[in-house]
C-alpha cells in the first residue's frame, strides 16, 4: 500500500495562496501524523530549491535545507532554537527574497517549539509588510492548543489558517485501498496504513509513534498539566468509552487521584485540541445547559480506540455491540473532523429518547441516528427531537438508511 502519488486537497489551497502576493502568514495546523509536512513539501515541489527554505525547528542538531545561495553558508546545527535564532533565520530568508525577482518562501516546521515565538513573528512580519517584501511565511505545528494560543495572543488579523485533519474514509480508500471495515477499525492515520496486515505491528506503531508522542510532546511539554498520569488515564478511559455518555462524577470513580470535575473537563479539552478525544455536549436551547451537560466521549480517529481495545479486527467485528460503538465513533469523528469549526457537533438525550449526533450551523440543524446492524423503532428519537426543536433535517445512517460508506464520503456540511 502506497500513497506516493496521492495529494490532499489542501495542497491546492496552499499553492493558490503562494501564487498570490504575501498578504498573511500561512498557518498549517492539525494533529500529529496527519501529513502536514508532506503536504507543504508537495505544494513546494513546483518551485526550484532556490525559491524556498524548509527548516525543521525541532531538529536542532540537523542542518536545515536552507536554500539561500549567497556568500554566507547557513550552517547553525546545534544552536538553540530561540527568538534570536528565529530572527537570524528570517533575515536569511529576507536576503533571499530581496535577491530574487520572484520572492522567497520561508517554512518553519514545529514553530511552537520556539519560546515566545508569536511575539517575534509579529514584529518580523509587520516589518516585512512595511517594506512590501515578497516573502511568504508558512508556519507548521502539531500542537493545536499552543498554536491557537500564539495566534490569538499576538497575531490577530495577520494569519490565514489551513486546517489539516485526520484522513477521511475517501482519502484512505483512494490512497491505500482501504475498504469500509478497514477504515472503521484502523482509522485514518496514513503512516500506519502499511502495517494493517500485521496487526500486532500496527498496534505497536499506533501506540508508540502516534499516541505517546501526541500526549507527551503536544500536551505535556506544551502546557501545564499538574497530573500527567491522570491525563493519560483519562485518554485511555475516553477510548474505552468512545460513543458513550460518561459523567464527570463517574469518571472520578474510575480514575486514580482524579482531583475534581473541573480538572477532568480541562484535561478533556486538552485531549480534544490535540486531535485525540472530544467530549460532545448535549444539544439544548440554552447555551448554559449545553456547558453543564454530561459529555459524550468520541475518539477523533478510530485507530486510537482499536489500538488499545485488545480486539483484533476480526474479533471487533464479531462483537456486535463493540463494532456498533466503533461505527458510531467513526461517524462522530468524521462529523467533527470535516465540520469543525464551522459546524457545531452535539448529541441529544431525553430518556428514553436519544439522537446520536446533532450538527448545527447558523439556523440549519440536522439530527443523525447511527445503526450498524438491523434494528426496529430506530427513528423515535429523531421524531421527538424534531418535535422539541422545530424544523430540522432527520437522517438515519446505516442499515435501512444512508449507507455508512456514502455518509463518510461527504463532509458534515453536506448533510445540513
Amino acid at each position: 500500500m502506497s500513497a506516493n502519488h496521492y495529494q490532499r486537497q489542501e495542497v491546492n489551497t496552499l499553492q493558490n495562496r503562494l501564487a498570490e502576493s504575501p498578504r498573511s502568514l500561512i498557518f498549517v495546523a492539525g494533529p500529529r501524523q496527519v501529513g502536514k509536512t508532506t503536504l507543504v513539501r508537495d505544494a513546494l515541489a513546483q518551485y526550484g530549491r532556490d525559491r524556498y527554505s524548509f527548516i525543521p525547528v525541532d531538529q536542532p542538531d540537523v542542518a536545515s535545507d536552507f536554500a539561500y545561495t549567497g556568500s554566507d553558508t547557513y550552517e547553525q546545527a546545534g544552536r538553540p532554537r530561540d527568538a534570536a535564532w528565529l530572527i537570524e533565520t528570517w533575515q536569511q530568508a529576507r536576503a533571499a527574497a530581496r535577491n530574487s525577482a520572484e520572492g522567497h518562501i520561508l517554512v518553519l516546521d514545529e514553530i511552537q517549539k520556539i519560546p515566545r515565538w508569536s511575539e517575534a513573528v509579529k514584529g518580523l512580519w509587520d516589518a516585512d509588510r512595511a517594506e512590501g517584501l515578497q516573502l511568504h511565511v508558512i508556519l507548521l505545528g502539531s500542537s493545536p492548543l499552543l498554536m491557537q494560543k500564539g495566534m490569538s495572543e499576538s497575531l490577530t488579523g495577520r494569519f490565514e489558517l489551513i486546517r489539516v485533519t485526520h484522513w477521511s474514509y475517501t482519502e484512505m480508500h483512494e490512497a491505500f485501498d482501504f475498504d469500509l471495515d478497514d477504515y472503521i477499525y484502523f482509522g485514518g492515520y496514513p503512516g500506519s496504513a502499511a502495517y494493517i496486515r500485521d496487526e500486532p505491528r500496527w498496534r505497536n506503531y499506533v501506540n508508540g509513534s502516534l499516541i505517546e508522542p501526541s500526549i507527551e510532546k503536544d500536551i505535556l511539554l506544551m502546557t501545564r498539566v499538574d497530573k500527567p498520569a491522570l491525563l493519560r488515564q483519562l485518554f485511555h478511559l475516553g477510548c474505552q468509552y468512545s460513543g458513550q455518555l460518561l459523567s464527570y462524577t463517574k469518571m472520578l470513580g474510575q480514575l486514580q487521584d482524579a482531583g475534581n470535575t473541573v480538572t477532568l473537563a480541562h484535561y478533556l479539552d486538552l485531549l480534544g485540541n490535540a486531535g485525540l478525544i472530544q467530549g460532545l455536549q448535549k444539544y439544548a436551547g440554552q447555551q448554559h445547559r449545553r456547558r453543564a451537560s454530561v459529555p459524550k466521549l468520541n475518539v477523533l480517529n478510530t485507530a486510537l480506540m482499536s489500538a488499545g481495545s485488545g480486539y483484533t479486527k476480526a474479533e471487533a467485528k464479531a462483537d456486535r455491540s463493540y463494532w456498533g460503538r466503533l461505527v458510531e465513533s467513526a461517524v462522530g469523528a468524521h462529523l467533527h473532523n470535516s465540520g469543525h469549526p464551522d459546524c457545531r457537533l452535539y448529541y441529544w438525550r431525553e430518556s428514553p429518547h436519544e439522537v446520536d449526533f446533532v450538527i448545527e450551523r447558523g439556523n440549519k440543524l440536522t439530527a443523525i441516528e447511527v445503526k450498524s446492524g438491523p434494528s426496529s423503532g430506530h427513528a423515535s428519537g429523531l421524531d421527538v427531537f424534531a418535535e422539541s426543536f422545530g424544523k430540522c433535517r432527520k437522517l438515519f445512517v446505516g442499515d435501512g438508511g444512508i449507507p455508512i460508506a456514502e455518509f463518510l464520503s461527504y463532509p458534515a456540511e453536506h448533510w445540513l
